[in-house]
């Protein structure tokens, strides 16, 4: 590899493509370096696949698949805990690397490492309970079983905002049935993975299981894509990203999906919710450790008339109070964005709504220096046609409205193409239901918030296909077979 900052010098080293159950450079010998969005300096130099390197390495997942699949699966259930076992003891490891490549606080790393170890632990519980079945023969003349098999290789494109989470939501029910799996992580993200990389071949899966990814898109993109091989793609990134996907993959072969693509979260305080709830939750997802980049973080606040002015003036206080920091700092609340094209980005969707008609009450800038911080930022708007209201703006701001009437909130929460998360507080048990049934949004959490490996993620419209979490995130990688005989 060539470089111009020496490796020795570099926080985290060099890491090296997985394929085939080997750490091996690209065959075109090309590589990118890791920023540290702190300072934006160099912590770790990554190779890039070539397409050569991707074709290869799906003909090793598919022989990986032959061995995974017919391992008997008490074996393989042993290997994922084992793998388990060796996160939890790389745990500091493991957190540091997301904190340096992607902003996390310390604090807020600790959510990826436990969202990996949970989903490796539930999965293997409910792939020990996931039974065969039998159905009834109207006629009495047939009998019919219904088996449940390994579905085959599986390509996975990880979002960068929760790095262990994210892989974590597609490891594990990959490799409790039976699943290979390749890996295609972000370049904004990359540390992680090739960690975890290295821990499962210390447990000793079989080549191919496991492999791990990184290059650009017509490398390794659209390569996995147009490839017969796998029998799932799944993906957890933009809407745009997902369509792509499809689009190049439909061209080969008839593929599953499983594709998470963000949201756009209507937040509704009615006047008798209660307001410290509210704020507590809003002060955690948009100014709290990931920095807003989150796909179930609120991003339109519709407040009631009768609260709207105290609600806007304590999240305005929040937003100003809120410490920027990184890594361990002591009392810090909120990291960098993970990288330059975020503060672009986001700091587009907040010159916008001004130019609309917004008020910035707090924040709207990044902050002076090298690093990739921006400051928490809370927006008046009254203007209901505004476009950012019409995107998923993935950073600490809060763009808030005025309502009155129930179905007028109803209506500006339901114009948005995106429906995965949304939010709603109320002490009135009729109306919560009222709203509950009237959101078109693939999840409402009401006077709170909740999220676990048991429980579906799952959005409508835009928001993706299919789930993650839950036991019925396991259907996604398994065929179920039916087996009649005449009796």
């Amino acid at each position: 590899m060539q470089s111009t900052v020496e490796q020795s010098l570099l926080k985290f080293g060099s890491k090296k493509l997985y394929i085939d159950g080997e750490f091996v450079d690209g065959s075109d010998r090309a590589t990118f370096m890791a920023l540290c969005p702190h300072d934006n300096q160099p912590i770790c130099e990554i190779a890039q696949a070539s397409k050569e390197d991707t074709l290869r390495a799906l003909d090793a997942a598919e022989a990986g698949f032959q061995v995974w699949s017919k391992t008997p699966l008490e074996e393989r259930l042993e290997k994922v805990l084992q793998l388990r076992e060796k996160m939890l003891e790389n745990g500091d490891r493991l957190r540091e690397a997301v904190c340096h490549e992607m902003g996390k606080t310390w604090d807020a790393s600790g959510e990826d490492l436990q969202s990996i170890t949970d989903s490796l632990e539930f999965y293997a519980h409910e792939m020990r309970i996931k039974e065969n079945f039998s159905i009834e023969d109207r006629a009495g003349t047939h009998t019919h079983r219904m088996v449940y098999q390994p579905l085959g290789v599986v390509t996975a494109f990880l979002a960068w905002n929760f790095p262990l989470l994210n892989l974590g939501f597609k490891l594990g029910p990959a490799l409790v049935t039976g699943c290979s799996i390749v890996i295609k992580a972000s370049e904004s993200s990359t540390i992680s993975s090739l960690i975890i990389a290295e821990l499962a071949h210390e447990v000793g899966f079989p080549k191919g299981v496991i492999t791990v990814l990184c290059g650009n898109r017509n490398n390794v993109g659209v390569p996995l894509c147009e490839s017969t091989i796998p029998r799932l793609i799944t993906m957890i990134g933009s809407t745009f990203t997902a369509q792509k996907l499809i689009e190049q993959s439909v061209k080969t072969s008839i593929k599953r999906y499983s594709m998470e693509c963000g949201g756009n979260a209507p937040f509704i305080l009615f006047n008798d919710g209660n307001m410290e709830d509210a704020l507590g939750i809003t002060n955690a997802i948009k100014f709290g450790g990931n920095a807003g980049q989150v796909c179930v973080a609120p991003n339109r606040f519709f407040i009631q008339e009768g609260v709207y002015d105290e609600f806007t003036t304590k999240l305005t206080e929040s937003a100003k109070a809120t410490k920027l920091g990184f890594f361990q700092e002591e009392g810090i609340n909120m990291g960098p964005l993970a990288n330059q094209a975020q503060i672009k980005s986001v700091q587009h969707f907040v010159d916008e709504c001004v130019r609309e008609g917004g008020k910035i009450l707090a924040g709207g800038h990044k902050i002076e220096g090298e690093g990739n911080y921006f400051a928490p930022t809370v927006i008046e708007m009254d203007n209901r046609q505004a476009d950012i209201l019409q995107h998923e703006v993935f950073g600490p701001v809060c763009v808030v409205m005025k309502f009155n009437l129930l179905d007028e909130v109803l209506a500006l929460s339901n114009d948005s193409t995106a429906g995965l998360a949304s939010y709603v507080f109320t002490e009135d048990e009729e109306l919560l239901e009222t709203v509950a049934m009237g959101l078109e949004f693939g999840e409402v959490q009401q006077n709170g918030v909740k999220y676990d490996i048991n429980l579906p993620h799952l959005g409508v419209k835009n928001s993706g296909i299919s789930m993650d979490c839950s036991k019925f995130a396991l259907d996604d990688y398994l065929v179920l077979k039916r087996i009649s005989r005449k009796v």
